[in-house]
């Protein structure tokens, strides 16, 4: 059998005659009227069906006809990392003023939860005035406990800054260097403004070194942890060495 036609090899031309539709038979004539001038196109059997006829090409379906290849997207280009020398400059930064709060924070912190040793202290001498105001002094604890001298003391009042006054104070321990005068609400003015710039060192932290943008959850929940914990873990040792 021949592939092409699927007629038998031997009953199929290599070359079959194909006759062209001539100017006349458009025009109406019918093919026994055709002239015999009209020339013959012997077209190859892969072109042509059994009988002769031409093989045309089918059209193609209806819904093909506006269809247009989608020409493939060139990747986005990957954003290059962030520059890490601004948010490592933060880190430090923002670190070294939160121990700072964190440690003058501390101590007063202790005296208004009610870790404290009452006891007088006796003052050296004062120089300055309002915020400027410096004040050195003795205390001595109630108890008879500890002694210390030449610490700095905190809230003295306006009117009792000469030297040699007592005045009632409260000091975290022997170890501390500070005696608290301070009383009412003046006390917790001590160590809430401090812990709350701590605070807000944590979310700068956070914010400055890209630590809530990072890609991936998992990533992003790490790196917000590790920057909420350095400035926590700081705070926690102060408070451990101002007991």
């Amino acid at each position: 059998m021949e592939p092409t036609t699927g007629a038998p090899v031997d009953a199929v031309p290599r070359r079959v005659p194909v006759r062209q539709q001539s100017r006349l038979q458009r025009e109406g004539r019918s093919d026994g009227d055709t002239p015999d001038d009209v020339a013959a196109f012997w077209a190859p059997i892969e072109e042509v069906h059994w009988d002769g006829t031409p093989v045309r090409e089918d059209p193609a379906p209806s819904g093909d006809r506006g269809f247009r290849p989608v020409g493939r997207r060139e990747p986005s280009r990957t954003a290059p990392p962030p520059d890490p020398l601004p948010g490592l400059a933060a880190l430090v930064t923002l670190s070294l003023v939160a121990a700072f709060f964190a440690w003058v924070s501390v101590g007063p912190f202790w005296l208004a939860v009610g870790h404290a040793r009452v006891g007088t202290v006796v003052l050296d001498g004062c120089t300055g005035d309002g915020l400027t105001q410096r004040c050195r002094g003795t205390f001595t604890a109630d108890d008879g406990r500890f002694i210390a001298h030449g610490v700095r003391v905190s809230g003295v009042p306006a009117g009792e800054k000469a030297s040699g006054t007592p005045v009632p104070a409260r000091m975290t321990g022997p170890d501390a260097g500070t005696a608290y005068a301070d009383t009412g609400v003046g006390r917790h003015l001590l160590w809430l403004p401090g812990l709350l710039v701590v605070l807000a060192c944590t979310a700068g932290i956070v914010r400055w070194t890209g630590s809530a943008r990072l890609p991936g959850r998992r990533h992003r929940r790490w790196a917000v942890t590790a920057a909420i914990a350095g400035p926590v873990l700081i705070t926690v040792g102060f408070l451990a060495f101002a007991w």
